[in-house]
Parts: C-alpha cells; structure tokens; sequence
C-alpha cells in the first residue's frame, strides 16, 4: 500500500509538469457549479487520494480547487502541488497553515492538526464545486472562525482549552470577541458574540433543476459530517468512501 501511495505521488508530480499553460486545473464560473453527478465522480477520487495520503503517513496541507488537476475529458481528477505537505505527527503549530477559505477551525485555534484538517479542505471544495460560491469566505482568521460557528454552532470548551491561539479570539471565560472594523474610526474594535445559532447545511445546498432529491440528500449530510468543529469527531476518509453519496446506494 505504501508502494501504491508513493507511484500516487509520482503520478502527480507527472501531472503539474504537464500542464504549464494552466488549462487543466478545476475551474468552473462564478456562482456555478457542476452537475451532483460531477460532484460525486470528483469527490470519490479526492477521498481515495487522501486514502493514499494516509497510507503513506503524508498531510496535504493545502487542498483547494486550484490544486486539483483534471484530464481533457473532465473525468479524472487528481491533487496537485505539494509545496505544503508534510509527514504526518507532532509538526509546528501555526494559525496560517492552508489557504484561508479552505483552513480548518483546529488550525485556527492553534491544536495539533493531523488528516482531518485535509477532510475539511475537500469538504469545502466540495460545496464550491456544486454551489460555485466559497462556503467560508472570512478575510481573517477570527472572521473564518465567525462563519464556522455561524454553520456549527459554538466550539466544545474541551477543545478551546487547548488551544495555543484561543486567546486571539476568545476571552478568559471562552466567549468569542468578533474583531471588526468602526465604520467612523476605522480603528479595529472587538465586539462580544454570544448565542450564535448555527445555520442547517440544508439552507446553503439548494436544488438545481434535474437533480436527484435522495442523492442531494446524501450530499448534505455527507457535508453535514465533514464540517464537525472537533478534527476527532470528523468523518474519517473510511467513512466518506462508504457514505451513500460516494456509494450511491
């Protein structure tokens, strides 16, 4: 199997060499997404890469559709630059790990992170494959964490105790301090965010025309298991490879 992930990986590099005019990475327009279909095929093959990830013990550490190659007959897609990677195990804990959009909260919040923080990049490369719009578009670290609580609710305090960065965000009794800008000063103020309540995944995945209800179905509460808050809770790559929206059963 560790054989398997290293020809996976060589297979990749063959990939982003051989596409210097960029006209083979995942693109689609502004505000439009792909077919549910589309969506499945795409992230079937993501999830069986991380599968080969973990075998070979390596995190991504940047999966986003710009890091994903596809061929002319838009039918095999694979993960490209590892610029970022690393071997899985105890690494430096740094709050600007991954593109912003595609962070995870427990990078964010300065907890050790390991392959579930790259479940959380493909889940929301998944939303934006269908949607075409960014799930988290925050302009900052503690906006990201905003918009995650605003779809999940608030964090576990077992979590945010551990945090190396929780204090940035969160005061003493772990309320979150939301940082913005005063519209008259312009200044950086923090304002107090109490009782968010979380949004259904449902809101935000609405049905396009033509697309099978029980398949849409499965594709929320595929998401719904990707985006837990807690990286020990999260679906594992096991799970999502077995879900019924990659089965189709």
């Amino acid at each position: 199997m560790y054989k398997a992930g290293l020809e996976e990986l060589i297979i990749l590099k063959k990939l982003v060499g051989a596409d210097p005019e960029d006209k083979r990475h995942c693109k689609f327009g502004r505000n439009i997404g792909l077919r549910l279909t589309a969506v499945r095929a795409y992230a079937k093959q993501l999830f069986i890469a991380l599968k080969h990830l973990r075998n070979c013990g390596v995190l991504h550490c940047d999966i986003k559709p710009d890091n994903m190659l596809v061929n002319e007959a838009k039918n095999v897609l694979k993960l490209c630059d590892f610029g970022n990677a690393m071997f899985a195990g105890k690494n430096e804990i740094t709050p600007y790990l991954v593109s912003r959009f595609y962070r995870s909260p427990e990078i964010i919040l300065g907890l050790p992170y390991d392959h579930p923080m790259d479940i959380w990049s493909v889940g929301c490369c998944l939303y934006e494959l269908y949607s075409g719009k960014v799930l988290f578009p925050g302009p900052s670290n503690n906006d990201m964490l905003r918009l995650h609580m605003e779809l999940k609710g608030t964090f576990p305090k077992k979590m945010l105790r551990k945090g190396a960065f929780v204090d940035q965000h969160f005061d003493q009794d772990l309320n979150f301090h939301a940082t913005e800008e005063d519209p008259v000063t312009r200044k950086t103020v923090k304002r107090l965010l109490m009782n968010i309540k979380p949004k259904d995944i449902s809101a935000l995945v609405s049905s396009s025309p033509g697309e099978d209800p029980k398949m849409l179905a499965n594709f929320k509460d595929l998401l719904d298991r990707v985006f837990v808050l807690d990286p020990e809770k999260r679906m594992t790559v096991s799970q999502a490879l077995s879900h019924p929206f990659i089965t189709g059963k």
